[in-house]
């Protein structure tokens, strides 16, 4: 059975508890992406190949979408990345999730 939810973690805190808490964790997350997005703008094949893959492009719209203010940020990022459609296809294009959706202008 699992243990019920920590109270310090699920209470609702103020702005500088969750800073305390919580800015190391994500202060590294932030770096390592934009080490990913230095590392993408050096590749071989140049910024603009980069530009045009749709995960690239996708990554960008929904890092965007973090600067904004207002609530639910992390549901309009998931949805900026995810398929939007419902009808079922036959058989997935490649072996696996993309991780994003590539959108009419396709791969």
């Amino acid at each position: 059975m699992p243990s019920p939810p920590d109270p310090s973690r699920t209470a609702k805190k103020t702005a500088a508890q969750l800073l305390n808490l919580d800015f190391l964790e994500n202060r590294a997350k932030v770096i390592d992406l934009a080490a990913f997005l230095d590392r993408l703008d050096r590749a071989s094949d140049g910024l603009d190949a980069a530009d045009a893959d749709f995960r690239a492009r996708e990554l960008r719209r929904a890092l965007a979408i973090l600067l904004e203010h207002g609530p639910d940020r992390a549901s309009r990022v998931l949805d900026a990345l995810s398929d939007p459609t419902e009808e079922p296809i036959d058989a997935a294009p490649g072996k696996g999730a993309t991780g994003a959706w590539p959108g009419k202008g396709g791969a």
